[in-house]
């Protein structure tokens, strides 16, 4: 089955031979992008598809999102927006609620949250475990969540579970030992919160790389609360990503930018906006020479958002990105956070997931925040919205 999608007004490709053509076209065949260029030279496919010269754009790329998870944070949010201050330690109530939960429960919500973001053009998404942090919990959330994305991601070592508060060091011992184990089969990364209140450099260290000998690749949230040893960890070790990047020094970008063909700074605007806290200086990152992502950190405590439009809106406006740097960040960035190669672009042989916006321009999407622009989205090929 081949559609062909005609009378784009302006389409996005991220490919650095294509750029973004206009008046233009494309075939997709099977899941598969197999022809993009003028419309007006279009061959013809079984079906035809009239873009009414709207803007089609890659499916986002979102990298990172915690949506595993039972219960609801909404006497915390309350709190916080009359002027509490956010600290990680709400994220175990989550943990509670998350235990008391059924295996049902749990993947009914992770379907809903996924749902949403397709209804929002996200094709792709990674989703982590870290709600559950025993042995048990940890792996059946990372059950749950493989059966819905390829995209998982062990983060055991998101706070150092209640049960051993007094005994760090033997929670990390378990996260790197009978935890890994029963989680390794069920996830392709792994991540740790490197941060005050979580885990230390060497406590970071120790977890990555039991997960990297076990042939999952590192991730790190680093940097998010304060400077710290996250992001030059994750850049030492190799790691996909650094995930928040909120606070760095001049010598953690300059390891970003070193790095940029490796390490990719994954910056998440809803957390700051759901925690009035600093945004990430994205201007300063980009003009260094790093690679930058976009994406939601959907999660019950600090960002519940599943809107990669809203995320792009902010980065807009509070972070220092241009529209069409914010869009490249959201697709083509979180591909390779991911180190995917067949999502976030839209060339010949790329995944056919793409988004037909309500819009002749992709900078609507900040031009015109909170407005439902998304009309139509193809993953893999098929119409899912």
């Amino acid at each position: 089955m081949t559609t062909l999608i005609t009378n784009i007004g302006s389409l996005l490709t991220n490919d650095p031979e294509l750029g973004t053509l206009t008046d233009a076209a494309i075939v997709l065949d099977g899941d598969q992008v197999a022809w993009v260029g003028a419309a007006a030279a279009a061959p013809d496919a079984d079906e035809r598809v009239d873009a009414e010269a709207r803007a089609v754009i890659p499916g986002f790329v979102d990298s990172h999102s915690h949506m595993v998870f039972g219960g609801d944070r909404t006497a915390e949010f309350n709190a916080r927006m009359s002027g509490k201050p956010y600290t990680a330690g709400g994220i175990r109530t989550t943990v509670a609620a998350t235990r008391a939960s059924s295996d049902e429960a749990l993947e009914r919500n992770l379907r809903r949250f996924i749902g949403e973001m397709l209804r929002q053009g996200t094709t792709t998404v990674e989703v982590k475990s870290g709600y559950g942090l025993t042995v048990e919990d940890e792996a059946r959330a990372l059950r749950i969540a493989a059966a819905h994305t390829p995209e998982t991601t062990y983060l055991g070592a998101h706070v150092v579970a209640p049960e051993f508060a007094d005994d760090p060091a033997a929670y990390v011992d378990l996260v790197t030992g009978p935890m890994l184990d029963a989680c390794a089969p069920y996830a392709r990364y792994v991540d740790v919160f490197c941060e005050r209140g979580a885990f230390d450099g060497d406590q970071a260290r120790a977890v990555l790389t039991a997960g990297a000998a076990r042939g999952l690749t590192p991730r790190v949230h680093a940097n998010q609360l304060t400077e710290g040893p996250g992001v030059q960890l994750a850049v030492e070790l190799g790691a996909a990503s650094a995930d928040h990047c909120t606070h760095l020094s001049d010598a953690d970008v300059k390891a970003l930018a070193d790095a940029h063909a490796t390490t990719v700074a994954t910056l998440l605007p809803g957390a700051e906006f759901s925690t009035r806290a600093v945004y990430p200086d994205a201007r300063r990152l980009i003009d260094a020479g790093a690679t930058v992502a976009l994406s939601t950190d959907c999660n019950p405590g600090s960002s519940f958002t599943s809107s990669m439009p809203f995320c792009i809106a902010v980065a807009v406006r509070d972070m220092g990105m241009t529209p069409d740097e914010a869009v490249v960040a959201a697709t083509l960035g979180g591909a390779r956070a991911l180190r995917r190669t067949d999502v976030g672009h839209l060339a010949v042989g790329a995944r056919a997931d793409l988004v037909l916006l309500d819009a002749p321009s992709h900078v609507h999407l900040a031009y015109r925040p909170g407005v439902p622009l998304v009309s139509a989205v193809w993953q893999g090929g098929a119409r899912v919205c």
